[in-house]
C-alpha cells in the first residue's frame, strides 16, 4: 500500500474502529481479492465487532497498492459511505478501469496484482488536508491507547469499611472519603462509576465477575479500585490479597484474572487498571537516614491506622476450586496495572479525618497532572510524595504498582 493511504487509514483509525461494520465487507473483500478466506476467517476471530475493525484496518495496510481504493469500493457498495468519504478526504483522486481492476493480492504474493472484473470506482471532488477532530482525542497507536470513547468505560469501586464481629479486623474508619473521591475523580475522568461497600468474599467475586460478563466493545478501559484490609499471600503473579467484610479474602492475581483476555474477550487488547488501597502485610517501615535536600519531610495525623492484617497462607479462607482463574497454565497478562497503597509486605496508612495517604496523593495528581502527563509517570509522582509522608514521626509508605501496559494511556479530561 502507498505510504500515503497507510497515514489516511492510520489518521482515522479511531472512526473505523468506532463506525465500521467488518461483517458487510467481507463478502467484497473477498470477491476483489483483497484477502484470502483464511484473512477474514482470522479476522473474525478477533473477537468483538470493535477488535474485528481494528484488525482489518491494521492488515489492509499490508495488502499491496490497490488495496486501499478497492476498500473504499466496498464501503460505498455496503453503505458506509461516511467512512468511504472521510478517507478520501485528501487523498489522492484515485479511479478503477471500469472493465478491469487489479486486486492487490492473489492469496500467496500480496505484491502481485491480479486482474479481476469489477465495478468503476470515481473519487469525488474535494480533499484538503485530513485534520484530528476538537478535542484532545487520543487515536489507538504503537504509542498510546485510544481512550476516546464516550464514556471512556466502566469503573468498580468496593468499599469495606464496616467489618463484621467475627472477622477480628477492625473498622477502616476515614475510608469513605477515599471512596468519595475516587468516585469523584472517575466520574471527571469520565467513567461510569458504580460503588459497592460492606461485601463479603462472595459478593466480591460476584461484582467481578458481573463487570466481567458486561459488553465493553464500546469503551475504551477498564477500572477496578478495593478499599479494603489487606494481607500477603503466597502468589505466582500478583501479591496480596484483599478482604471482604466476613475476614474471607480474595488474591488480587484472582482479581485481575476475571478481566483478562480469556474471562472477558471484550477488553482483550485494552487496559485494564487496578488501583488497591490495602496493606500488603503487617511490616512497618522505617525507612533510613537520607541527606536532608533528598526530601521533603512530612508528618501524618495523629490517628493514623494501618490496613494491615498478617500473612496468611494460599489455602487459608479461600478455596481455589470455586475459581475461574485458579488455573496455573493462564498465560502472563496484558494490559494490566496493578497499582498498590505500598510495597508487598508492608502496611499502608490512613488518616481516619483525611483518608488514607496513598487515595489523597493520588486524587490530587490526576487532578492536576491527567492533561498532561501518561498514567505510568503520574504513579511514579505519586510513588514519590508518599514516600516523603511519615506515620507518627515514624513510619514510612512506599507505593508500587505491576505494570503490564503496552503502551502509554492518557485518561480524558474535560476542556
Amino acid at each position: 500500500m502507498d505510504e500515503i493511504h497507510k497515514k489516511i487509514l492510520q489518521r482515522n483509525r479511531s472512526n473505523l474502529v468506532k463506525d465500521l461494520d467488518p461483517s458487510k465487507l467481507y463478502d467484497g473483500l473477498l470477491e476483489k481479492g483483497i484477502f484470502t478466506q483464511d484473512m477474514i476467517d482470522e479476522i473474525q476471530s478477533a473477537g468483538t465487532r470493535r477488535n474485528q475493525a481494528r484488525q482489518l484496518v491494521q492488515d489492509l495496510e499490508t495488502r499491496g497498492s490497490r488495496a486501499f481504493p478497492l476498500f473504499l469500493q466496498c464501503l460505498q457498495e455496503t453503505g458506509q459511505e461516511s467512512l468511504a468519504e472521510l478517507l478520501q478526504n485528501g487523498a489522492p483522486a484515485v479511479t478503477l478501469q471500469p472493465a478491469t481492476i487489479t486486486s492487490p493480492v492473489d492469496g500467496n504474493n500480496p505484491g502481485k496484482d491480479v486482474k479481476k472484473p469489477g465495478i468503476p470506482f470515481i473519487s469525488p471532488p474535494g480533499g484538503g488536508e485530513l485534520r484530528p477532530g476538537p478535542g484532545r482525542v487520543r487515536r489507538d497507536s504503537l504509542q498510546g491507547y485510544k481512550m476516546d470513547a464516550s464514556p471512556c468505560g466502566h469503573c468498580l469501586i468496593i468499599n469495606n469499611m464496616e467489618f463484621e464481629p467475627h472477622s477480628m479486623l477492625k473498622n477502616r474508619k476515614g475510608s469513605n472519603i477515599d471512596c468519595e473521591k475516587l468516585e469523584r475523580r472517575f466520574k471527571t475522568l469520565n467513567f461510569v462509576v458504580e460503588v459497592r461497600t460492606n461485601l463479603r468474599q462472595k459478593q466480591i467475586k460476584h461484582e467481578l465477575l458481573t463487570l466481567s460478563k458486561k459488553d465493553h466493545s464500546q469503551y475504551d478501559c477498564c477500572v477496578v479500585i478495593m478499599l479494603s484490609h489487606g494481607t500477603e499471600v503466597n502468589h505466582n503473579r500478583f501479591p496480596g490479597a484483599v478482604y471482604g467484610v466476613d475476614g474471607q479474602y480474595v488474591p488480587v492475581q484472582h482479581i485481575t484474572n476475571y478481566l483478562n483476555g480469556q474471562h472477558c474477550p471484550s477488553l482483550q487488547g485494552k487496559p485494564k487498571l487496578f488501583f488497591i488501597q490495602a496493606c500488603g502485610g503487617d511490616e512497618k517501615d522505617m525507612g533510613f537516614e537520607v541527606s536532608p535536600d533528598e526530601v521533603e519531610p512530612s508528618s501524618g495525623g495523629v490517628d493514623d491506622q494501618t490496613d494491615a492484617i498478617p500473612m496468611s497462607s494460599s489455602s487459608d479462607s479461600l478455596s481455589m476450586s470455586d475459581e475461574p482463574d485458579a488455573r496455573p497454565t493462564l498465560p502472563t497478562p496484558s494490559d494490566i496495572l496493578v497499582s498498590y497503597s505500598t510495597f508487598p509486605g508492608y502496611v499502608s496508612w490512613r488518616e481516619t479525618q483525611s483518608g488514607s495517604w496513598y487515595v489523597q496523593t493520588l486524587d490530587c495528581i490526576l487532578e492536576e497532572s491527567a492533561a498532561t502527563v501518561d498514567l505510568v509517570t503520574m504513579l511514579m509522582m505519586v510513588n514519590n510524595e508518599v514516600s516523603q509522608n511519615s506515620a507518627k514521626g515514624l513510619y514510612k509508605q512506599m507505593p508500587g504498582s505491576f505494570n503490564f501496559l503496552r503502551k502509554l494511556l492518557y485518561f480524558q479530561t474535560q476542556t
